[in-house]
């Protein structure tokens, strides 16, 4: 190959390698976002976080460090477990009492069907 071929790859393979770094980057900053949740979430989330964070940190990848795809990976699905869960949290909280301006504070009749199989 020839020399402008080659740095036309050097070239790519660098913005390639600077487009997954900010990713990783990114990512990283939204799951420590999340830390302050890490109370409420239980050992799970617990084991998430800080599991995406240790592997993103340590040399040791499923893909040499220059490609960060493995490191965007474990934090886009810790992301995505910490979300999860976080909204299941909350809707269990506000799902059992009706929050209404107004309303006494009264549980909220069950949804869905009975063990008949008939529609409440």
């Amino acid at each position: 190959m020839s020399r402008e071929t080659w740095t036309v790859i050097l070239v790519l393979g660098g913005i390639v390698a600077v487009a997954t770094l900010a990713g990783a980057v990114v990512l990283a900053v939204k799951v420590l976002r999340t830390r302050k949740l890490l109370g409420e979430l239980g050992a799970g989330g617990k084991v998430a976080f800080y599991g995406a964070l240790v592997y993103t940190v340590l040399p040791v990848d499923l893909l040499p460090d220059p490609i960060y795809l493995d490191d965007m990976g474990i934090l886009a699905g810790a992301l995505l477990y910490l979300t999860r869960l976080v909204h299941q949290r909350r809707a269990a909280r506000a799902g059992s009492v009706d929050r209404r301006p107004g309303a006494d504070a009264q549980p909220l009749p069950p949804r869905g069907r009975d063990r008949t199989g008939t529609r409440r």
